[in-house]
C-alpha cells in the first residue's frame, strides 16, 4: 500500500526531473561526472543515497526492483532500501536477477549477465579517481578535460615498484570510451570486465559527493594496466563454492567454525540459491524417472 502522505517514489517531481536531466547528460558523456543537487534521504549519507536517488527518479509503476549489498539481497541496507522504494511505489521486488528491470547494488555486479531491458544502479562512495593525489575539485576537472592522467599512472607505477603488483583490490580505475578515467564504484576487480560492452545501462550515483556518471550500453571499458604488468582480477583457480559448486564466480573466503578449514562460498547469494534450486529440481526429476 502506498503511503498517501508521500509522493510516488518519495521524491517530488521537480527533484526527479533534475536528477533525470543530470542522468541524461551523464549518459551522453560516458564516464563524465555530472553534478546534481543531492537531496536529504531517510538513510545516512554514505549508505547509498546517490544510488537511491537515481532509483527513485527512474522507477515506474511497471518496474521490478532488485537491491543487493555486498552480493546479498538480505542485508540490512538492501532490505531497508527495498522497503522504502516499495512503500512509496507499491512496485514488485525480486531477488532473481533475470526478473528485475531495475537493479540497485553496492559493491557487486550480479553474476547473471544483464540484458538491454535492465538498468544497473551502483552506489558510489568516492566518484573521483584522481582524488588520491589531487584534492582540489577545479584541478581534477581540468585534468579530466585535458586527459592529463599521468598522476594516476604514476600512482599505479609506484604500487608496482613498492609491492611488486598493483594494490587496488576494489575500485580499480577504468578508462571509459577511450576518454575519461572513472572510478567503477567499489566493485571488485573481478567485476570490471562485466562493464565492458555491457548490454545494460549502468548508472553510478554518489549522494555525499553529489555526482552522477554513466556507462551506456556497449561502451568500451578498459581497466588501467601496463603492458608488462597486465591487469589481473581476483584469482579463484582451483576453488569452488562449498554450497553449489560454482567455480567461475566471485567467492567469499570463510572459515568453517567446526573444522577451522578455509572454505569458499558464492558472494552473489541469489545466484547461489538459484543454482541450488536447479540442482534439487534435476535430482527430483531423476528420481521420478
Amino acid at each position: 500500500m502506498i503511503h498517501q502522505e508521500t509522493h510516488f517514489a518519495f521524491l517530488d517531481e521537480s527533484s526527479k526531473k533534475e536528477i533525470r536531466r543530470a542522468t541524461l547528460k551523464a549518459v551522453a558523456i560516458p564516464g563524465y561526472q555530472v553534478p546534481f543537487s543531492s537531496r536529504e534521504m531517510p538513510i545516512g549519507r554514505g549508505w547509498g543515497t546517490g544510488g537511491l536517488q537515481l532509483t527513485l527518479s527512474l522507477v515506474g509503476k511497471e518496474d521490478i526492483l532488485k537491491v543487493i549489498d555486498q552480493g546479498a539481497d538480505e542485508s540490512v541496507n538492501a532490505v531497508s532500501i527495498k522497503k522504502l522504494v516499495q512503500s512509496t511505489t507499491n512496485i514488485e521486488v525480486t531477488e532473481k536477477t533475470q526478473d528485475a528491470t531495475l537493479i540497485q547494488s553496492r559493491h557487486r555486479i550480479p553474476e547473471v549477465p544483464l540484458t538491454p531491458n535492465q538498468i544497473l544502479v551502483l552506489q558510489v562512495p568516492m566518484p573521483e579517481p584522481l582524488r588520491a593525489y589531487e584534492s582540489k575539485e577545479a584541478i581534477t576537472k581540468n585534468l579530466h578535460a585535458e586527459q592529463e592522467y599521468s598522476g594516476i599512472w604514476m600512482m599505479l607505477f609506484e604500487q608496482i615498484i613498492r609491492y611488486g603488483r598493483q594494490t587496488t583490490n576494489a575500485d580499480h580505475p577504468v578508462m571509459v570510451n577511450n576518454h575519461y578515467i572513472m572510478a567503477p564504484s567499489p566493485i571488485p576487480r573481478f567485476d570490471n570486465s562485466k562493464m565492458h560492452q555491457s548490454e545494460a545501462l549502468i548508472l553510478l550515483g554518489a549522494g555525499r559527493e553529489k555526482k552522477i556518471y554513466a556507462v551506456p550500453p556497449f561502451t568500451p571499458i578498459e581497466s588501467l594496466a601496463f603492458n608488462d604488468y597486465p591487469f589481473a582480477k581476483e584469482n579463484f583457480t582451483g576453488k569452488q563454492c562449498k554450497l553449489c559448486g560454482a567455480s567461475d564466480v566471485f567467492l567469499d573466503e570463510l572459515v568453517d567454525e567446526k573444522t577451522h578449514e578455509t572454505i569458499y562460498q558464492c558472494n552473489d547469494t541469489s545466484y547461489c540459491i538459484e543454482r541450488l534450486n536447479n540442482m534439487n529440481t534435476k535430482e527430483v526429476e531423476s528420481i521420478d524417472v
